[in-house]
């Protein structure tokens, strides 16, 4: 198999993949961003009892929580890893075969972003679930640094960068300099956990139940990190937890706030360890160019000034953020030189 694959790999476009938690983002050299997909898989037994993909993406999200008992619908990537392995690789292999199209023998190559803290068992399984989906070689590259180059800041130079990545499941945080990371930290704190605590703070509070995607809507409409001047309101449906009648309320920024305001304190004081452990010598750089957000959680109103009136430095948030990540990876894929760098071949 091997030798097809070398010799099959020049009909193959080079891939490189953001495999995030929520979304996966896939580019191909030379053409961009071609597929930017929710990271769900719906699944159905064939009538061998095998498991066989209905639908990967958007279609497979909006499956979630309303599949009858032979339909499954799964994230296999949790807190920022493999939950489910082999989905993980037929989700993987969907995407190779779709950006492929009828070229049964290309093998591409393959980068993959992966969180800074996965061990060497989940690195593993990342590389090996590309490998089986029909890699012909596997490079994995650290958020940090992927989320540093697709903010555009100048990696390679001898100056301090300091990046903050929120993403689905994990936050990344980094210093770069010289092409490679000096400091970083990865915590599972990040998109899930702001949900699961809207979630939480919604029943307690009103004794409504409601789900992932209304609490993910939630966020993205009235979520804010810092009290506004006037507040955004909206109404919210669910079930009343107590008389099991669906029910309705209306919820405010406000609320949002104070309910995502401990996982926001425990990014803000990741990001504090991280500045703490810095040598003096990038730490007057970071202090010149601030600190820069990228990912999907940046875009919670009011969250560079949170985390700046915390540390006491500037923080903006990245040209187009939720794809910092996908293209700092792409930008890897396209630079064998800074793939080199900052990357771990299989």
């Amino acid at each position: 198999m091997g030798f097809f694959k070398n010799v099959f790999g020049f009909l193959s476009q080079d891939m490189a993949i953001d495999l995030g938690t929520a979304n996966t983002i896939v580019l191909v050299k030379g053409k961009g961003i071609v597929i930017n997909e929710p990271s769900v898989v719906a699944i159905k037994k064939n009538k061998l009892g095998q498991d066989e993909i209905l639908a990967v993406g958007q279609e497979a999200k909006d499956m979630v929580g309303k599949t009858p008992g032979s339909i499954k619908a799964i994230r296999p990537m949790r807190d920022g890893v493999i939950a489910d392995f082999n989905t993980t690789e037929m989700m993987i292999e969907h995407f190779i075969k779709k950006v492929n199209g009828s070229k049964m023998f290309a093998s591409p190559r393959i980068v993959i972003c992966v969180p800074y803290g996965l061990t060497q068992v989940e690195r593993k399984a990342v590389r090996e679930s590309a490998l089986n989906a029909g890699a012909r070689s596997v490079y994995l590259i650290e958020e940090p640094m992927a989320a540093a180059i697709g903010a555009g800041l100048p990696v390679t130079e001898p100056n301090g960068n300091l990046v903050v990545d929120i993403g689905g499941g994990t936050t990344e945080i980094g210093v770069t300099s010289l092409g490679g990371l000096v400091i970083s930290k990865s915590i599972r704190v990040a998109g899930d956990k702001l949900d699961a605590a809207i979630m939480d703070y919604i029943k307690k509070n009103f004794n409504l139940l409601i789900g992932d995607r209304v609490a993910e809507n939630l966020k993205i409409e009235i979520g804010t990190a810092v009290k506004l001047d006037e507040d955004l309101k909206t109404i919210v449906k669910g079930r009343d937890q107590i008389e099991g009648i669906l029910a309705s309320v209306e919820i405010t920024s406000e609320h949002i706030r104070e309910a995502i305001s401990d996982p926001l304190h425990q990014i803000a004081e990741a990001l504090k360890t991280v500045l703490e452990q810095t040598p003096p010598e990038l730490a007057g750089d970071i202090v010149e160019n601030g600190i820069v957000l990228t990912g999907g959680g940046s875009l919670i109103r009011g969250l560079d000034k949170y985390l700046s009136d915390i540390v006491k430095l500037p923080v903006f948030i990245a040209e187009e953020p939720l794809l910092a990540v996908a293209k700092g990876t792409g930008s890897a894929l396209s630079r064998l030189d800074l793939l080199q760098q900052t990357s771990y071949e299989d």
